[in-house]
């Protein structure tokens, strides 16, 4: 028996027609993958759960929403629930271009695909951002020049949330005492139950919470200032060191002022240090602050508000025409404009 029959293989003249020959060498580079194209509905879909609606069934709000579109009716007749999914729906057809008329001229499979895809795309940012605000986040609660005690690991959440002194003080909801003892023995076992819409102290700027006054300082925290911008313009643009060498989602999205939507979008990223009951509260906590801030009885102080962090995030937003410098190229044309027009005026007369 030959030495090829003791191992089980055939001879050596059948060996080109039966053994399978190895294939490129384990040396080299394999072929480059070809880049995968993505459907532009999943690009849109991600600014859309980012800026519009983080939480969003988008099926139900397409379908419901080319229902009112084809019903045609009066806008005063939908509850206040109703307006607003609406207009949620009105802004993705307003973001996304041409989407409007495929979804008119398609099926209705193919319109359940599209909002499949637009899905697909708010899901992903909300888990790519968490994601990736997991080491962030770390740092963003350091304080400069120190280090937290006990070390929290950048990959492990058992340590964090009520369990460590310093993610309990920015965690304890606004109006309790985390330096009371019993309070805070109480949050750590869980024998004080937090709602979404007890709010944590570190919404508040300088994480000071003024029970007579509880607007003063609401939403103005660095921390979410520092989450937003992380998320939507740069992580190099958190320490206002731009280094980024690629345009950032407001960027590419044409984003130059901060949305109502985009600010609780950054509200949710920054959870995630968060205790493990407001992480499966946290479209609870979202809806909480989407109700306030889009009431009209809190018209004035939201407008504040958006106004303070449009001049945080975007330098050259400008709510309002600013009043030409005194004596300057620009006021002098125009004074000379008003001086023409009202001799105009005299002449005409």
């Amino acid at each position: 028996m030959s030495i090829n029959a003791d191992y089980g293989e055939h001879s050596a003249s059948e060996a080109p027609t039966t053994r399978k020959r190895a294939s490129s060498s384990a040396l080299q580079l394999g072929p480059r993958k070809k880049p995968t194209t993505q459907d532009p509905l999943v690009h849109h879909g991600r600014h859309f759960g980012r800026a519009v609606h983080a939480f969003c069934n988008v099926q139900t709000l397409v379908t419901n929403g080319l229902i009112r579109m084809a019903a045609d009716g009066d806008e005063e007749t939908l509850t206040a629930a109703e307006r607003r999914e609406y207009t949620v729906f009105r802004e993705l057809l307003r973001m996304v271009p041409g989407l409007e008329h495929r979804l008119m001229d398609s099926s209705e499979e193919e319109v359940m695909t599209f909002a499949d895809l637009i899905q697909k795309g708010a899901n992903s940012a909300r888990a790519d951002d968490t994601k990736g605000m997991k080491a962030t986040i770390i740092d963003l609660i350091t304080p400069k020049g120190q280090s937290l005690n006990p070390h929290i690991p950048r990959n492990v959440k058992s340590g964090c949330g009520f369990n460590h002194d310093h993610t309990g003080a920015l965690l304890c909801p606004a109006g309790l005492d985390w330096a009371n003892t019993e309070t805070r023995t109480k949050l750590v076992n869980g024998q004080i139950q937090v709602a979404g819409d007890q709010w944590p102290v570190m919404l508040y700027a300088n994480y000071m919470y003024d029970p007579e006054d509880p607007w003063n300082g609401l939403l103005r925290s660095r921390l979410l200032v520092s989450a937003f911008k992380h998320i939507f313009t740069s992580p190099s643009s958190v320490n206002q060191e731009p280094k980024a060498t690629r345009s950032g989602n407001a960027r590419i999205h044409g984003m130059h002022c901060v949305t109502k939507a985009s600010a609780r979008f950054a509200l949710i990223s920054a959870q995630i240090f968060s205790r493990t009951d407001l992480i499966t509260d946290s479209e609870h906590f979202y809806n909480s602050i989407l109700a306030l801030l889009e009431d009209p009885d809190e018209k004035e102080e939201v407008d504040q508000l958006m106004t303070w962090w449009n001049r945080q995030v975007f330098p050259l937003y400008a709510e309002v025409e600013r009043i030409p410098s005194k004596n300057s190229a620009l006021a002098r044309i125009r004074q000379k404009r008003a001086e023409v027009n009202k001799r105009n005026a005299t002449i005409g007369n």
